[in-house]
């Protein structure tokens, strides 16, 4: 575990062929190894339910940008959900994340295999003669491969190999309309709605009618603060009403997770004004020192503008003054104070899964969707499908609990009691008048209904195309209907509450990856870390490194389990188990500074860290090693 010069590999092996279903963004031709000869291709497996696989998307452009006449990406879509294999799904996906590279839709794994990809995202480096020169798994990269394009293109150049000029890209015809993949939406004290026109990078006010009232926001990607024509977002999602008197104490009316720009931003509904309440821009990760400690820190300061956010989904107003916030990225809910600019951790560690517990020892995975029921906050947990709910008491968390779902890899359509019950990816949550709640569940495409007197489910209404948001209208005569964001038809869409909900079975499921043979008995993991150009390890506190493995079933693994430093383990696998997930979490800590040298003050560290769930069955002629990559190892 050194720090090295190149994230490049010390091997050179032939790419395989890239094999699937079909290609989007190449006009319709169908593209092979043979067509991208002569360029620098990079291969990003995602899948688009991934939070880390959009983050990468987004590190990537400046590099697309940057080398366009040597560089091809090639999105290759491994779905993890039933629903993301589905190519409406993932065309819509394409378009909603302008991704502006072709995309290989594999929805068999077959070229997932192929290249030995084991995690969410997984970037392959090939030169332009059909080699293999780096595998990279998680976020992070883009220095790395930054420094690598540039040797390869010294190299190739000279060797008469590279060719410089327009890659495969072809464009999609852009749509038009007044909505485009909208995300979240509220209802306004005048009887109107605010909208997260996400596609639009805008925000829409629509009267009773759906019809536009205003809009707020440039409608260009971006960053800036101004007033509402000349204000800028980047894929915006969650909107918070606060009380009138609050707001006007503070100056604005709406809280709005900006989600791409990592910051909480402010909307003066009156002048149409557009401010920035929290987030530097700069993604958030774990800093080196506390990341290795089992309890987090979770006071972060009141210098709100200077804190690094990491894609903010939704937020909520609290009765206790706080704005919860559905921090994605980092798999935690956090609060904001509108009144002090305080910003805390509400819950979880950070590290992503579902763990029930204190609000210090939880983990969350990718939270979604926010609501209220008195002082309790009911979250949407759409990586691991589930329903989980805090306990709060006097506006501090006391407890996280889980109402549906059971992990990272379990999901489905099935309706009955709870604990047997499954969603798949739910994206909003909202609190019915009768106290029950109501799941926008997603990839389901249909909105389902807890009761937590009965702890039942059941469906309300399905047949929609990725609901996102769900509240309860009173805007219309007689009782409250549900309003929903249905984001891939572009419209809000109202629905009665009916009296007797459906009751649906359609099964439960789990990701369909390849399982990995193993040998009951010892199993050493083994994971392979080194520092990029200019970094070294951050030694200062200890060993820098640390592992955290569990599994499911619990019954899986009989020793080996737990938190420890060090990026290698011994497992003992049961043999009374036939197959199951090891569930791994490897983090590593470098600073900018010279191998060998002393860290400099004031150096900037960075966690690297990976999450693996890996599919294994028991066999006598399996493996005993698990060999893992958190960064590129020469």
């Amino acid at each position: 575990m050194s720090a090295t010069e190149s994230v490049r590999a010390n091997y050179k092996v032939r790419a395989s062929e890239l094999l699937g279903r079909n290609w989007l963004n190449t006009g319709g031709k169908q593209l092979d190894l043979e067509a991208l000869r002569g360029k620098i291709v990079l291969l990003d497996f995602w899948t688009f339910c991934c939070i880390n696989c959009l983050h990468v998307l987004d590190e990537l452009r400046p590099l697309e940008e940057q080398y366009s006449d040597v560089l091809v990406t090639v999105g290759v879509h491994s779905p993890k959900f039933e629903h993301e294999a589905d190519p409406d799904a993932l065309a819509a996906a394409v378009e909603r994340y302008e991704i502006h590279h072709p995309v290989l839709d594999d929805p068999e794994l077959v070229t997932w295999q192929a290249y030995g990809a084991r995690a969410w995202p997984t970037l392959v480096v090939l030169d332009p003669e059909g080699y293999i020169v780096a595998h990279l798994s998680g976020e992070g990269h883009a220095q790395g491969l930054g420094s690598l394009v540039e040797e390869l293109i010294a190299e190739h150049e000279a060797k008469g190999t590279l060719h410089r000029g327009n890659g495969p890209y072809v464009a999609p015809e852009a749509r038009e309309g007044d909505l485009r993949f909208p995300g979240k939406a509220i209802a306004l004290a005048n009887g109107n709605f605010l909208v997260g026109d996400s596609g639009h990078h805008r925000l829409v006010e629509l009267d009773a009618g759906f019809e536009v009232v205003r809009t707020i926001g440039s409608g260009t990607k971006g960053y800036a603060d101004g007033d509402a024509d000349t204000a800028q977002f980047n894929e915006l999602q969650g909107l918070a009403a606060l009380p009138a008197e609050l707001a006007a104490e503070v100056g604005y009316d709406v809280v709005v997770a900006d989600t791409v720009n990592h910051r909480l931003r402010s909307v003066n509904l009156s002048t149409g004004t557009v401010g920035t309440l929290a987030g530097n821009g700069v993604q958030r990760l774990l800093d080196s020192e506390n990341a290795r400690q089992e309890t987090q820190p979770t006071d972060l300061g009141t210098d709100a503008k200077n804190i690094s956010l990491s894609s903010p989904w939704d937020v909520l107003y609290h009765p206790s003054g706080k704005v919860i916030i559905a921090m994605a990225g980092t798999h935690q809910i956090f609060a904001f104070d509108p009144r002090t600019s305080a910003v805390s951790v509400f819950a979880g560690t950070g590290l992503e899964g579902l763990n029930d517990g204190k609000p210090d020892e939880a983990w969350f995975a990718q939270s979604s969707g926010l609501a209220l029921s008195g002082e309790n906050v009911w979250i949407a947990d759409s990586e691991t499908s589930a329903l989980r709910w805090i306990e709060v008491q006097d506006g501090e968390a006391k407890s996280v609990n889980t109402a549906i779902g059971t992990g990272l890899f379990d999901f489905g359509f099935r309706d009955g009691e709870a604990q047997q019950a499954r969603l798949q990816h739910p994206l909003g949550v909202a609190v019915l008048p009768d106290g029950s709640i109501a799941i926008a569940d997603s990839y389901n495409g249909a909105v389902r209904r807890f009761d937590p007197a009965t702890k039942t489910v059941s469906t309300l209404a399905k047949g929609l195309k990725e609901p996102a948001d769900v509240l309860v209208d009173t805007s219309v005569d007689g009782d409250p209907v549900l309003l929903v964001v249905e984001t891939n038809t572009h419209q809000l869409v109202r629905i009665p509450i009916p009296a007797e909900a459906l009751v649906i079975d359609e099964g439960a499921s789990q990701t369909q990856r390849p399982k990995t043979k193993v040998q009951a008995g010892n199993h050493e993991i083994v994971v392979r870390f080194a520092a990029p150009k200019g970094q070294k390890l951050d030694d200062r506190w200890g060993d820098p490194t640390q592992l955290k493995i569990s599994s499911s079933p619990e019954e899986l693994l009989l020793d080996g389990g737990g938190t420890s430093v060090g990026l290698t383990r011994t497992l003992t696998l049961n043999p009374e188990v036939a197959d199951g997930v090891l569930h791994i979490t490897a983090r590593a800590a470098a600073c900018d500074g010279e191998p060998g040298g002393e860290i400099p003050d004031h150096a900037a560290c960075h966690l690297y860290q990976q999450d693996w769930g890996i599919p294994v069955v028991l066999d006598a002629d399996g493996e005993n090693e698990l060999l893992l990559d958190l960064r590129g190892v020469n």
